[in-house]
């Protein structure tokens, strides 16, 4: 048997556990056993010593093994079921295809999101040879490891577009950023423009490398993870701060990311720094951390994007849940008039 004395610090906003060696045991849920001795010795802590033959184990640090193996179910968070450590098609199973040369198998995330807003603002922009058929994947069902989706994505993530325009060599094209410029360029650098090439540039890279931290970083252990735990939400609010705060500072003096020009600078970034800061992403995450008050011009950008018809039209397509429209499938503009019929059905019974 193993006798441990541990201490509990109440006075934070994050109780934390301690034992006699200083190593900190991020929840306090993690207190199972029974107490042979409860003593105060300040205001805001006290000293517990427990005895149990597990105790040394309950508060051991994880120590990774030499060689990591897989421990498949063992994430503990809701994607649990479909994150693997390796690549590669895991059914045979073949993608549709619909009338139109742009063919986009994508979802409703931050990152599909990019590529239909930009495609509806090239419709409503007067460039008809944008037209697409967007199919939804379901990626908590895997159908990203379908053989045909490995085929035109070997990465096996949304979004993912082929272009039959020439139909003797379609162009398989993925990663977000490069369908945005992508089709950018194919069509005369529309929401491109010359003089301004490089630093729209800028600011979509930025975006490709500073969202995971935002979606894998924060996001994950904030929202995802089956514990809240201080230090990777902490690590990670830190930098999500700083990165808004990049972003308020250009925005302070600009309409738009560049200027006053609306560029797939402001696409590529507005899903996920736009959603965020207007409470659409992680549940209470911008209230955590302050938006309304640290970061007034990102706000005052994202909701004067969020109300653009291509941007209202483009956040919902592949989109099959929530309650600010759904179109899990997109063919034709016509498909979107379906979707106000349902809403105002829906407004009525209520």
């Amino acid at each position: 048997r193993t006798t441990i004395t541990v201490r509990i610090d109440l006075g934070s906003r994050h109780p934390c556990v301690y034992h006699k060696r200083s190593m900190r045991v991020p929840s306090i849920i993690r207190l199972s056993h029974s107490f042979t001795a409860i003593s105060r010795f300040s205001a805001s802590s006290t000293v517990l010593q427990m005895s149990s033959a597990s105790a040394a184990s309950e508060f051991a640090a994880y120590v990774p093994p030499k060689v990591w193996v897989w421990e498949k179910g063992d994430e503990g968070n809701k994607f649990a079921s479909i994150n693997r450590p390796t690549a590669g098609a895991q059914e045979e199973k073949q993608l549709p295809i619909g009338k139109h040369a742009l063919q986009l198998h994508s979802l409703a995330t931050p990152n599909g999101q990019k590529v239909t807003i930009l495609l509806e603002e090239m419709l409503a922009a007067g460039i008809e040879a944008a037209d697409y058929d967007a199919w939804i994947v379901d990626i908590m069902k895997g159908e990203q490891f379908g053989s045909g989706f490995v085929d035109i994505n070997p990465n096996s993530k949304i979004p993912t577009l082929m272009d039959y325009s020439v139909k003797e060599n379609p162009v398989r094209v993925f990663e977000s950023g490069s369908i945005l410029l992508y089709l950018s360029e194919k069509f005369n650098g529309a929401f491109l423009p010359a003089a301004k090439r490089t630093e729209v540039m800028n600011w979509l890279f930025w975006q490709m490398g500073s969202a995971p931290y935002l979606g894998g970083g924060f996001g994950h252990f904030y929202a995802y993870a089956a514990e809240k735990q201080k230090y990777p939400i902490e690590r990670f609010a830190m930098e999500i701060k700083r990165q808004l705060d990049v972003l308020n500072n250009q925005l302070a003096d600009k309409e738009y990311m560049v200027g006053d020009e609306y560029t797939i600078a402001d696409i590529a970034i507005w899903p996920w720094y736009g959603n965020f800061v207007l409470g659409k992403l992680y549940g209470d995450a911008a209230t955590f951390l302050n938006v309304e008050e640290d970061f007034p011009h990102v706000l005052r950008w994202a909701r004067m994007i969020a109300e653009r018809p291509g941007v209202k039209r483009g956040r919902i397509v592949n989109k099959s849940w929530g309650d600010d429209g759904q179109l899990p499938n997109r063919h034709d503009a016509s498909d979107f008039d379906k979707v106000e019929v349902a809403e105002e059905a829906t407004s009525a019974k209520l």
